[in-house]
């Protein structure tokens, strides 16, 4: 029995899209379906996420230089069409003949016969307009051109892109294909600059950075160790983080099953270093899966804190248990959050906590996750206002389970005052999630006071890009 014949990243790449719909499943986990059937994996997993990410600049072009609207075009030949066009606005070291003449071929694999001159001539025609595939952005036409990194853009004979200064928020939208009430917001909150930083962070490539597990290595040893297995890496400045330069299956690293190391955002290892946990508190970290945090906790405090991990997804749960199995981690407890609040609502009373209370709660909170937009492609297409208002009520009712838990009822009736902390943090830089969240509950919870906070705006910096979020850290008075 012969084994079946690879097939190429941009076929893989077609047939992901072909059944991804961004407001209902997710690209990741059908790409993982497709991904045995190519040698080229990283390439095509580039080429969905980087189709994704940038669909609406992508179907810009296409309108502007076929004189056809998105809608009319068959949905299987789009997607074609979509690739060839990503590659050859966003990927400029590769050939142009090659990307049409594949595409062609793959339009005679999964479309109609009759579409093949369409892919042909739609591709040929962005070909023919695009004057300078790689132009620094500083020479470049603003409106002319879209922008592919700070620096860089593809400049194409025509206008595509709205008027940035009569209306930066259009230009914002279509350029980086993102919703236009968000870039409002941002314009609102940062000003253009700060926006414009944001929004190549939010379609960068993001860069994959591992934590050491200090109960088990040193940064170095591990540095060392991945030099050994010529794995490319940079040490992050001023971080015990490591930067994997080179495309590479993490999972598959020297170390990774031995539990040396953890993968973490820049940002998302900020607010267990702001917390500065010690080894004699009892944690609870109340949304835990999958994970990396607790597991941080533990390694931050010598394993020697008594953390105790839940998470109201029984099932992602497994996940958490897994992480501190694989770094054998010995100090976390992990208990379905239903023993923990039986009423399945946010109330202690019915909790073991009432009597033992905890030094700390670590609160990372379900957010609309416009910081980490690189990573979580789909969330430009489903969050909205309203869902934010919603996120932003339910994270206000965790902090008051989190403040219930450090002043229970029972020490309340008793005078006690607690000076334990909450660790707020989000992967959001909505304002709305973020310190009005705080702001709001401070009036009405004059046990605690704001220790402090840190706003961290995503970044495309070539040395060290990073995600956003938010932390605050919450003291009882």
């Amino acid at each position: 029995m012969t084994s079946e014949k690879p097939i190429s990243a941009r076929l893989v790449a077609a047939n992901v899209l072909n059944q991804f719909d961004p407001k209902h499943n997710y690209a990741s986990t059908i790409l993982n379906k497709f991904l045995h059937k190519t040698q080229e994996r990283q390439r095509a997993t580039d080429l969905v996420f980087g189709c994704v990410r940038n669909r609406t600049a992508i179907d810009t072009v296409i309108s502007k230089f076929t004189a056809c609207s998105i809608e009319r075009i068959q949905a299987k030949v789009l997607n074609i069409i979509r690739i060839g066009a990503y590659e050859l606005i966003y990927s400029s070291a590769t050939p142009d003949y090659s990307i049409v003449n594949e595409a062609v071929e793959n339009a005679k694999t999964i479309a109609a016969k009759k579409q093949v001159g369409f892919v042909n001539a739609a591709l040929r025609q962005i070909t023919r307009h695009i004057t300078n595939s790689q132009i620094l952005l500083s020479q470049a036409n603003v409106k002319n051109t879209l922008p592919q990194t700070p620096s860089t853009g593809c400049e194409f004979d025509t206008d595509i892109l709205p008027d940035l200064k009569t209306s930066p928020a259009d230009y914002l939208s279509t350029a980086f294909s993102l919703p236009k009430w968000l870039i409002t917001d941002w314009l609102d909150e940062y000003g253009i600059e700060l926006t414009r930083q944001i929004c190549f962070a939010s379609n960068r490539r993001p860069s994959i950075y591992i934590r050491p597990n200090t109960l088990k290595t040193t940064t170095q040893k591990l540095v060392d160790n991945l030099h050994k297995a010529d794995i490319n890496i940079e040490l992050v400045p001023d971080s015990q983080m490591i930067k994997i330069t080179g495309p590479k299956n993490v999972t598959g690293l020297p170390g990774f099953d031995e539990g040396q190391f953890t993968i973490q955002d820049i940002t998302a290892a900020q607010p267990v270093k702001l917390l500065k946990p010690q080894p004699d508190w009892k944690i609870l970290d109340l949304c835990a899966a999958p994970g990396t945090k607790t597991t941080q906790l533990a390694e931050a405090t010598g394993d020697k804190a008594q953390i105790i991990a839940t998470d109201i997804d029984t099932e992602r749960l497994k996940m958490v248990k897994e992480n501190i199995t694989r770094l054998s981690i010995k100090n976390v407890t992990i208990i379905e959050y239903e023993k923990l609040f039986k009423n399945s609502v946010f109330d202690i009373r019915h909790s073991d906590f009432t009597i033992n209370p905890v030094d700390c709660v670590l609160l990372d909170v379900p957010c609309s996750n416009t910081g980490v937009l690189a990573k979580r492609i789909e969330a430009r297409y489903r969050i909205t206002t309203k869902a934010i208002k919603d996120l932003a009520k339910i994270q206000a009712d965790l902090l008051k389970t989190a403040a219930s838990i450090l002043v229970s009822a029972k020490r309340a009736v008793a005078g006690i005052k607690t000076n334990g902390k909450i660790c707020y943090c989000t992967c959001s830089i909505q304002k709305q999630e973020n310190s009005e969240v705080i702001k709001d509950f401070l009036q009405k919870n004059l046990a605690f006071k704001l220790e402090s906070e840190k706003l961290i705006l995503p970044s495309a910096d070539v040395l060290a890009d990073h995600d956003g979020g938010y932390i605050a850290i919450i003291a009882g008075k």
